[in-house]
Parts: structure tokens; C-alpha cells; sequence
């Protein structure tokens, strides 16, 4: 057996993410970043993303074929999530998102050496509209995992400007909110995320309804799991619509964020958890 199959290799991942998160956590703080420093975080993102996503590979495409569960999606959401942060980081002020995207990626990607998953129908697997549904439908729910994120973040934001939460002078928490950019630019990043992320999320949505007996061998059939991802889309929709028709923005937009992204998350994952872990059945 290869190393990439050895069972320590699995725990690699989380510990490359728990180091980067005692760096960031214990770094000194000297105002803004060096060059050298960001530099060397970004170096470090990008090693353990090409860890995580081999190990991940390994662990959904075994011998014995396709293996895929709650586990697997949350692992690969989380790696979506954070690539994508890692290639915006260059170019937007997102660097505020990092200790919670390496932190989510730490915990899941501990997942699938946990909980193994079950084994998928070969044949499903090798259907091309399957593969493409797949790949997408991760992207969305990768994208959207960042957009709540970052509408965690802003939530918390607003409540210390609001002088809600009890935040000591001088102290680390204090100096990370003061490195937060703006909150206009904070909601302007969050609805990119969301402009892209649902865009994603209608194709997955939509393709699974019209093409179910292609993509999955049956008749669409309004399950817990369809049900649940056309709230969600619902949901985002009605927050964009919202936004460009009455410019919806602040508390009430973060609440609709995060409100939709749970429904999100029972949808795709959520049924995966209750059947593999709850109910135990495949």
C-alpha cells in the first residue's frame, strides 16, 4: 500500500490546519502583515490544501470504487471553500475569513477518517451528467459554506459596533476587529460570494429535477433532501431579489444568509449524517 493509503496519512490534513491556527493564533502582532509573513501563511494554505485534497481523493476513490458520505461532502465543501478563499485572498481584503476557514477545514477534514462513508454505484458514477452534477453542486455549496462565513463575521462585527458584545481593550480579539475591513466592504464581498454561489446552486438545483432519472436511476421524488434544497434556493433568491429591489442589507440580510445556508446544509449533508449515523442505514 502507497503512503497516501496509510491511516496516519489521514490525520496529516488537520494537523497541517491545527498548526497554521496556533501560527495565526501566537504570531506577534506588529499592525499589518509583511509581505514576508503573508506570504509564507498563503505558502503554508497551499500546502495543506494539496494534502487535504489528496488525502481526500484517496478516501472517496478507494479499491474498492466510489465511497462517499456526510464526512466526504463536509471535507470537500470545507477544501472548496478554503481553495477559493486562498485565490481571493490575493486580490480582495478577505484576510479576516482565514482563522475561520482554516479552522472549519481542521475539523472537517478529520471527518472522513471518522466516518467512512459508503460505497456508490459505479455505474452512477461513471454517468458524465452524474460527474458534472456532482462537481458543481460541491463548487455551490463551497462557495455559499464561505458566504456564511463571512456573514458570521459581519454579524459578529456589528454587534461590537453596537457595543453588544463585551470585547477587552488591547486584547487579540480586540485587534482582529479592528483589522476587519469596513462593513460596506465586508456585505460587498459577502453578495459576491452569494451572486456566484446561487448561480452554481439554481444549475444543481435545476439539474437535478429535470435530469433525476439520468443523474440518480429514479423518477424525481420530493424526499427531505429536494425539499430542503428548493427552500434553501428560495431563500437565496428571495435575499437577492430583496437586495436588488429594496437594497436589503445589515442584520436582516445576515440573518437570511445564515438561514438558508442551514437549510442548505440539511439538504446535502444533513440527510447524509441521519442515514449513515443516526439511522445507520446505506
Amino acid at each position: 500500500m502507497d503512503i497516501l493509503g496509510h491511516p496516519a496519512f489521514e490525520l496529516l490534513p488537520p494537523a497541517l490546519y491545527l498548526l497554521l491556527l496556533l501560527f495565526l493564533s501566537f504570531r506577534s502582532k506588529d499592525g499589518d502583515e509583511s509581505s514576508a509573513s503573508v506570504g509564507l501563511i498563503q505558502g503554508f494554505i497551499l500546502f495543506a490544501l494539496v494534502v487535504h485534497g489528496l488525502v481526500l481523493h484517496d478516501s472517496v476513490f478507494t479499491d474498492r470504487g466510489f465511497v462517499f458520505g456526510f464526512a466526504q461532502d463536509l471535507s470537500l465543501i470545507v477544501w472548496v471553500g478554503l481553495a477559493f478563499y486562498w485565490f481571493q485572498s490575493w486580490f480582495l481584503p478577505i484576510s479576516s475569513l482565514r482563522w475561520l476557514a482554516v479552522l472549519f477545514a481542521m475539523v472537517c477534514s478529520l471527518l472522513p477518517s471518522l466516518f467512512p462513508g459508503i460505497l456508490i454505484s459505479p455505474k452512477a458514477v461513471a454517468d458524465p451528467w452524474f460527474k458534472g452534477h456532482f462537481i458543481v453542486a460541491t463548487i455551490a455549496v463551497g462557495l455559499l459554506s464561505l458566504a456564511a462565513m463571512q456573514a458570521m463575521l459581519m454579524s459578529i462585527q456589528d454587534r461590537a459596533l453596537h457595543r453588544q458584545l463585551a470585547i477587552i481593550p488591547n486584547s487579540r480579539f480586540a485587534h482582529w476587529l479592528e483589522d476587519l475591513p469596513p462593513l460596506m466592504t465586508m456585505e460587498s464581498l459577502l453578495f459576491n460570494l452569494l451572486y456566484v454561489g446561487f448561480a452554481l446552486l439554481s444549475l444543481t438545483v435545476f439539474s437535478g429535477l429535470l435530469f433525476s432519472q439520468t443523474l440518480f436511476g429514479k423518477p424525481l421524488v420530493f424526499d427531505h433532501k429536494t425539499i430542503f434544497a428548493l427552500i434553501s434556493w428560495f431563500l437565496f433568491a428571495g435575499l437577492l431579489i430583496a437586495r436588488w429591489r429594496v437594497g436589503l442589507r445589515g442584520r436582516a440580510a445576515i440573518r437570511w444568509v445564515l438561514s438558508a445556508y442551514t437549510a442548505l446544509l440539511l439538504a446535502y449533508v444533513g440527510s447524509r449524517f441521519v442515514l449513515e449515523v443516526i439511522l445507520q442505514r446505506v
